[in-house]
Parts: C-alpha cells; structure tokens; sequence
C-alpha cells in the first residue's frame, strides 16, 4: 500500500475563475499545506483537460505534493500524474489500478460500508466518504451519516477522508472519527485568501485532533 499524506486533500474547482486566478488559487492552496490535489473538470475538453493539467501539475511538484486527477485515466496517464480518483460512475477501481500499475495512486469514492469493501479489494488506496454536509459544488451528492463514515473507517485498512461540505466551522462532528483527513472544494476554492483559509483550517482539524 502506498503511503499517502491525505491530510488535507484539496480537490479543485475552475468554475467562474479564468486560468491565471484559478493557478494563483491552488498555488496558494498549496502554501497553505495542503497535502493532496486533486484535479476535477467536468466540462472540459480532454485536450483541453490536459493541458490544464500539466500546469497544475508544475506547481504540485514544486511543492512536492502528489496530483490526483478525477475520473480520467487517459488524462492522468498523459501527464503522468501521481493518481486518479474514481467515483460511483466512473470506471470500476480494479480496471484504473490496471491501467495506472502498482505504483499510481488510485482512490475512490464509497457511501456505504460494501462499497468501501469492494473499493479497498479491488486495490484502492485511500477512500473519499461523504457528502456529510450539502455541498455547493456542480458535483451530485448524497449526504453519508457520520456513523456510516465511522463504520467504513473500521472496515477498510486504508486511509478514509470525509468530504462534503466541510470547513472550519463545521468539522468538529469528525472530532471522534479515526478518519485519515478531510476533502474540501469550497472552502479554501472560494475563499478570499486561499492559502489563510487552508492553514485556517488544517489548524483547526489538528486541534480537534483529527490528524
């Protein structure tokens, strides 16, 4: 199993922001400690994706954190990113780790304790669970109870972050939940100060202790 540091896993949102403000955000993001990136465009082009990507990629490196790309693995592969990261529709995690080998990252995403199951068998590295809160992402969620995301956590041996929703003001209900980390799209994306709000809220999951 790869080691991951998924700590504070930032997953990107271009909407409304042209691509200098966009790369300013996650390089800012990225001062601010997170430690896994993820890369999520729904409404590109692959060309178009690609070379996106490789931008976003330059900086990860330079901060030497590992870059995820959602969904695709054709765009992950091109740019030889570190992972990619599937959901329910996407493609099934067992083909991605075949295409992407031993040494790539692979995560998924799991609402329900089988789907967990599954996902880590077919050999996931790490788990995204959630919504736990209404997001305001384009993304389609369906809100995961906190007891669900604690009885995945017991039945995975691999890192579990709760996504959906969450920020400084509303992780406390993760507080006694042995999860790996949290995943956050609007919180530090949207915040006037990218790099302040993630320190903001890195500070605040290590107080509550959940890292």
């Amino acid at each position: 199993m790869r080691k991951i540091d998924s700590s504070l896993y930032f997953i990107t949102d271009s909407t409304n922001y042209g691509e200098e403000e966009f790369l300013y955000r996650v390089e800012q993001a990225l001062k601010g400690g997170v430690t896994l990136l993820q890369l999520r465009e729904k409404d590109k082009s692959t060309r178009e994706y690609i070379a996106l990507a490789e931008k976003v990629h330059a900086i990860a490196k330079r901060y030497n954190v590992p870059l995820i790309i959602d969904d695709r693995v054709d765009v992950a592969l091109a740019i030889d990113a570190e992972g990619v990261h599937v959901g329910a529709s996407d493609m099934p995690v067992f083909m991605a780790r075949k295409l992407m080998g031993e040494n790539k990252i692979v995560g998924a995403t799991a609402k329900t304790v089988p789907w967990a199951k599954e996902a880590y068998e077919q050999g996931a590295d790490y788990l995204g669970v959630g919504a736990i809160y209404p997001t305001t992402t384009k993304v389609k969620t369906v809100q995961t109870s906190t007891d669900t995301l604690r009885d995945i956590c017991s039945a995975v041996q691999i890192p579990v972050n709760a996504i959906g929703g969450l920020n400084k003001d509303n992780i406390d209900v993760l507080a006694d939940i042995p999860i790996a980390g949290i995943c956050v799209v609007s919180a530090i994306m949207k915040a006037e100060e990218p790099k302040m709000a993630a320190e903001r809220l890195k500070a605040r999951a290590q107080k509550l202790g959940l890292f």
